[in-house]
């Protein structure tokens, strides 16, 4: 199956995010969810795809972490934890993923 929909570039789904958390009344605009959802699906997709070993870069994980309660089970938990472990590796020069 073919999937046309294309993912959002990093700062379309920055701008989106920024706009989802800064909602004070939770209302977003659907154009601003179609963007996260495409996102986020992506993610979770890299996730599974390598359950043991995929590591969320820091935009990645801003958007998972805004997704987290979707996301409860221990595929998503590793995914996290082997983030934060990332965070406190000793980073190259360079290493852009942080």
């Amino acid at each position: 199956m073919t999937n046309n929909t294309s993912i959002p570039d990093p700062e379309t789904i920055r701008v989106a995010l920024e706009e989802a958390r800064n909602s004070e009344d939770g209302r977003i605009d659907p154009g601003m969810t179609s963007i996260l959802e495409l996102a986020i699906g992506e993610v979770w997709r890299k996730v599974q795809a390598e359950p043991d070993t995929y590591i969320l870069t820091r935009d990645e994980f801003a958007l998972f972490n805004y997704f987290l309660d979707r996301f409860r089970g221990p595929v998503a938990q590793r995914a996290v934890e082997r983030y934060w472990n990332s965070c406190n590796e000793p980073r190259s020069e360079n290493d852009r993923r942080h």
